[in-house]
C-alpha cells in the first residue's frame, strides 16, 4: 500500500508560480511511474504530466508544455510539479498518482494504482 500526500497548492495571481510536492510513504517510489492529474469543477480528471520510474521519460499535456516541469527525487520518495506562468484555466484540484511497473509514462487514470487526496490550485487576480 502506498500513501501519497500532495502539498504546495494555494491562491496565486496569473503569471505566478507554484511548486507542488507529492510525498510517498508505505513503499519506495523506485518501481513506480508518477503522474499529476487535475480536475476542475464540472470537468473530468485530466492527465497533466507524468514521469517514468527512472525519470528518463516525461510527458506534458499540450496546455502546460513549456510552463510545467515534472521531476522526482527517489531518495526523498517525493515527486514535484513546478508550475510557472500560471493561467486562470489552470485552476483545479491537483492529484498525484503512482503506477506499478512504471517503465512507461501514462496519463490514463485507470492505469494508476494509488492516488493522493489532492491539493487545490487557484489562479485568480
Amino acid at each position: 500500500q502506498v500513501q501519497l500526500v500532495e502539498s504546495g497548492g494555494g491562491l496565486v495571481q496569473p503569471g505566478g508560480s507554484l511548486r507542488l510536492s507529492c510525498a510517498a510513504s508505505g513503499s519506495t517510489l523506485d518501481d513506480f511511474a508518477i503522474g499529476w492529474f487535475r480536475q476542475a469543477p464540472g470537468k473530468e480528471r485530466e492527465g497533466v504530466s507524468c514521469i517514468n520510474r527512472r525519470g528518463e521519460t516525461t510527458y506534458y499535456v499540450d496546455s502546460v508544455k513549456g510552463r510545467f516541469t515534472i521531476s522526482r527525487d527517489n531518495a526523498k520518495n517525493t515527486a514535484y510539479l513546478q508550475m510557472n506562468s500560471l493561467k486562470p484555466e489552470d485552476t483545479a484540484n491537483y492529484y498525484c498518482a503512482v503506477r506499478r511497473g512504471g517503465y512507461y509514462c501514462s496519463t490514463y487514470t485507470y492505469q494508476y494504482n494509488y492516488w493522493g487526496q489532492g491539493t487545490q490550485v487557484t489562479v485568480s487576480s
